[in-house]
């Protein structure tokens, strides 16, 4: 992530916090946080702190276009420009397929779907206005999950979503790579968490993967920096699956 400023949504916590750590260590020149809860988002700015680069928050409730575009908008000013925007606020609910509600579904699509439209359009918004480094003027990355492409019990509101997320990643890549705007999604598997570990999913984990062993977060934070940091020039358009041969697509 060396020179570019980047913004997280979701970053208050889990893989989001993560992510604001490693774009840091990796050489990001500023750093901007979007989280449902302040507090949060402010904490997970402490890297940029720490290494006295320009940062700033905003707390957002993304589901409508009018605060995610004014919360994207209050970073964006903030920090100067948004040369990566990683988008990783979603909720996981889990219900038997029968029992899901109109209310379930309209609050998975409003968080998983229509939220990280927004913050996409928000961002293409910015960097449209910003002089490209090289020929890229600015490179999105969404979550989906392996979930979008395999089916498991009591997920199908949120696997439906996921993906959504992926065919919706494809169709604004064609439409912004004039711009210069590169948009790719990451597909993680599950993940050796310590709520995974608290929980005792972590040997269901290891009998899923052929590798014997859950994903660790870092691993799958590696491909979503690489997907939105320099070295990307060229792909766009593309989910990239880190499952460790979970599934293969």
């Amino acid at each position: 992530m060396k020179g570019l400023s980047v913004v997280i949504i979701g970053g208050g916590a889990g893989l989001g916090a993560l992510l604001a750590e490693m774009a840091v260590a990796e050489g990001a020149t500023a750093l901007g946080i979007i989280d449902l809860n302040a507090a949060a988002a402010e904490a997970a700015l402490a890297p940029a702190r720490a290494a006295g680069l320009p940062h700033a928050f905003a707390a957002c409730d993304i589901r409508t276009a009018d605060a995610a575009h004014a919360a994207f908008t209050s970073v964006a000013q903030a920090l100067g420009r948004v040369d990566t925007l990683i988008n990783s606020a979603a909720i996981y609910p889990r219900k038997p397929i029968l029992e899901i509600s109109d209310a379930d579904w309209d609050a998975s699509n409003a968080i998983n779907v229509k939220g990280t439209y927004h913050m996409m359009v928000a961002a293409i918004c910015q960097m449209r206005t910003q002089d490209p480094i090289g020929h890229i003027r600015g490179r999105i990355v969404n979550i989906t999950s392996v979930d979008a492409f395999k089916a498991h019990p009591q997920n199908a509101h949120y696997a439906a979503t996921k993906a959504a997320v992926v065919s919706l990643t494809k169709s604004m890549a064609q439409e912004v790579a004039p711009d210069g705007i590169l948009v790719n999604s990451v597909a993680p598997a599950g993940m050796a968490t310590e709520k995974a570990r608290e929980s005792g999913f972590l040997g269901e984990l290891a009998k899923a993967s052929p590798l014997g062993r859950g994903g660790e977060p870092k691993e799958m934070a590696e491909w979503v920096l690489m997907a939105g940091g320099p070295r990307n020039t060229y792909m766009t358009g593309e989910n990239i699956i880190v499952s460790g041969g979970y599934i293969y697509a």
